[in-house]
């Protein structure tokens, strides 16, 4: 019996050590989290800024969504706009997370970086 016939992933090898889920590879020599890093979303490419205090016990957040950049690019431009307004924030879901409102400052600061019209 071959390992493709069972029913489940290998996720440790004595021989490579531990084993990517997603490719099989060892954990040394796999790219899956580069090429997810690299993928872009499909958007419709109109950027939405909007604040949200949904699911956060009153704890409001302005969320980006709608650009069109990698997850690596999404991440520089949130650690760029977090320090510009002394904010926290994540990335989650190709959406930029900022905690507190900076709506109009972030509409301001993507105009300037040319991401807005």
């Amino acid at each position: 019996m071959k390992n493709s016939d069972l029913n489940y992933n290998l996720v440790y090898s004595t021989s490579q050590g531990s084993i990517c889920s997603g490719c099989g590879q060892a954990i040394s020599s796999c790219v899956c989290h580069e090429i997810k890093k690299a993928a872009v979303p499909n958007t419709d490419g109109v950027v939405r800024l909007f604040y949200e205090t949904k699911g956060r016990k009153g704890k409001g957040m302005t969320l980006i969504t709608g650009l069109v950049l990698s997850a690596a690019g999404l991440l520089d431009l949130a650690k760029k706009l977090k320090q510009r307004f002394g904010t926290g924030g994540s990335v989650k879901d190709y959406a930029i997370e900022l905690q507190g409102d900076f709506r109009k400052q972030a509409e301001q600061e993507l105009r300037k970086l040319g991401f807005l019209k």
